[in-house]
């Protein structure tokens, strides 16, 4: 089986990607970072964000595991003390591969070529110095015109990140569904919007088509870009999934009650 390891780059988790490396070597794995089997996160979510996108062009072929190096995260959920025991079970391939799914997210521009990314937690729409003016439609029909600072699209997966610091639902990760939620919304006797989260299934899609030919900021993940010329952004789950190492039960309702309830 082969491997490769993503550091935060801090000491420590640099600490642990080494003796990582040289413990499962020595079990006889192969160190490969072109074409890894199982990619070991060793940091935060955030490091995992970035494993996935490194790797986001095998995503049937690589799974994922994290190990926290800060806080406990809804990905990287293993010790630092419980190195030795991940990279046993990883030599006996004592683990099962479960599949949660991703936002797909489709840039058409006016005068220039498209592009599609992948989504593993989120992706969000700001204007950077006046109100962003979009159109929303789902399914093809025009749904609202949105005034206020952005809009965040985000999956299951990324529903305890920044959606829900913007009043979003939590969703269970395995749902097939993305969310669409409102940042600052403008709403008075002349603008009105829905003014809540809307959950869409996997059999529909979103999008959100610029009214003026404003400069806007669009990230997706930690990526971020600038757009001048777009004439449509389209959403939906997409047909890959992201991959995801279980060596044991993972509950994620206990999770959201240890991360947002549960006192230190």
């Amino acid at each position: 089986m082969k491997f490769a390891v993503q550091s935060r780059r801090d000491d420590q988790s640099n600490e642990l990607m080494e003796l990582a490396k040289s413990y499962l070597t020595e079990f006889g794995l192969v160190l490969d970072e072109e074409a890894p089997d199982i990619v070991l996160s060793i940091g935060g979510d955030g490091t995992l964000l970035h494993a996935f996108h490194r790797y986001s062009n095998r995503l049937d072929k690589t799974a994922f595991v994290g190990i926290h190096t800060g806080h406990l995260g809804f990905y990287a959920d293993w010790k630092p003390s419980e190195l030795e025991k991940l990279v046993l079970s990883i030599a006996k391939k004592e683990f099962n591969v479960v599949e949660y799914p991703l936002l797909e997210v489709q840039v058409h521009r006016k005068h220039s070529e498209s592009s599609t990314f992948l989504a593993l937690n989120e992706v969000t729409i700001k204007s950077p110095d006046v109100t962003l003016v979009m159109d929303v439609e789902l399914n093809g029909e025009h749904f609202e015109r949105f005034r206020g600072d952005g809009l965040c699209i985000s999956t299951p997966s990324g529903s305890t990140a920044y959606n829900k610091a913007l009043g979003g639902a939590i969703i269970h990760p395995t749902l097939q569904a993305f969310q669409i939620t409102e940042m600052a919304s403008i709403n008075n006797r002349v603008f009105r919007t829905v003014g809540a989260s809307l959950v869409l299934p996997a059999h529909h899609n979103c999008a959100l088509k610029p009214v003026n030919d404003q400069q806007f900021n669009m990230t997706v993940d930690h990526i971020s870009m600038t757009e001048t010329d777009v004439k449509s952004i389209m959403f939906n789950v997409a047909n890959e999934r992201v991959r995801f190492a279980r060596f044991r039960p993972f509950p994620f309702w206990e999770r959201v009650h240890d991360s947002f309830v549960a006192n230190e």
